[in-house]
């Protein structure tokens, strides 16, 4: 079998790169104002849900479509860069794995989770949440769940065909791994560690660690609904300590 550079993407994923980056170029011709105007309609802010003093642009419709429209607007040129180089490396094994369709629908997911995770531990907050990171984290916890086993088999080098023919970890699998077991602790207390402002990054305007844990949860537990692969063996189902 052919394998493919992780770089030559699935056209999906060329395709939310271009929608990111086009918004980010048409903002650029705006005015401030109407700049502004634009990321409140588009971003997700707290403040729509529940009692609030604040007349936000959209209305009722924005309350329901910045779920999934957050996920376009970028903060500036850097967050952009960030969020594109991880959509290309975490997303393109998940496509190949999953195939475009339930890709995108798995995306959408593990964003709105994200959102909804922000919501609950900043209820009210007047701010704009903006970016995929969410959606982006949701599919880190996705790849969670064949990345091991894939490298298992054959090292990273399967990584990028998204490790069709590996099994993907069950929950249980996955708590008697210590490998997952880490990089699940790693990235929970990286994100603790910007809640309290390591290195001045959760200033305003900074990362919204609520959706990266969000989305990266969801990602995980709900993985296997999306998954074409072929469920682990009965053989495989209760693995020794790693």
């Amino acid at each position: 079998m052919r394998r493919e550079p992780i770089f030559n993407a699935p056209y999906v994923i060329l395709g939310l790169l271009a929608a990111f980056a086009l918004l980010h170029v048409a903002r650029g011709f705006l005015s401030d104002i109407d700049d502004a105007y634009l990321v409140l309609t588009l971003g997700f802010i707290p403040a729509r849900y529940g009692d609030s003093p604040f007349v936000l642009p959209g209305g009722e419709i924005s309350a329901v479509t910045s779920f999934i429209t957050h996920m376009f607007v970028h903060g500036d040129p850097l967050h952009l860069l960030i969020n594109s180089a991880w959509l290309l490396a975490l997303g393109t094994p998940l496509v190949r794995r999953i195939g475009s369709l339930r890709f995108l629908l798995f995306s959408a997911i593990c964003g709105i989770a994200g959102a909804l995770t922000f919501l609950a531990i900043n209820p009210g907050l007047p701010v704009p949440m903006v970016g995929a990171s969410g959606a982006i984290s949701g599919m880190m916890g996705g790849l969670m769940r064949f990345l091991f086993n894939a490298m298992d088999r054959g090292g990273a080098a399967v990584i990028p065909e998204g490790a069709r023919e590996v099994p993907r970890m069950n929950l249980g699998q996955m708590l008697h791994d210590r490998r997952v077991l880490i990089t699940i602790a790693i990235w929970v207390i990286l994100n603790f560690a910007f809640a309290i402002g390591f290195g001045d990054l959760a200033e305003t305007g900074g990362i919204a660690w609520e959706a990266h844990l969000g989305g990266f949860f969801a990602g995980l537990l709900i993985f296997g609904a999306f998954d074409r692969a072929a469920e682990p063996t009965l053989e495989e189902a209760d693995p020794p300590l790693r």
